[in-house]
């Protein structure tokens, strides 16, 4: 697991270790001291996943805003 300031190697390696500190916070057995700091790893990683989105929205623009022909437009996931 990365230290506490660390970034993790990539924004799936971010989503995975964040999945697991939800799972254990989930779970209700941590002593408090131990889940407010996993909490605060929790948010650090989210915000760190919003950024990396961010940059990736921001490279497919400029590359799409290269080409007048390809306007942007919204996306829309698809239903699961």
């Amino acid at each position: 697991m990365p230290k506490k300031n660390e970034a993790p190697a990539s924004f799936e390696t971010a989503l995975g270790e964040l999945e697991q500190i939800v799972n254990r916070l989930e779970s209700g057995a941590l002593p408090l001291e131990e889940a407010l700091s996993e909490f605060e790893r929790g948010v650090q990683l989210a915000r760190q996943g919003q950024a990396r989105l961010q940059q990736a929205e921001q490279r497919v623009q400029i590359l799409l805003a290269d080409r007048e022909e390809s306007p942007l437009t919204p996306f829309t996931p698809d239903a699961e």
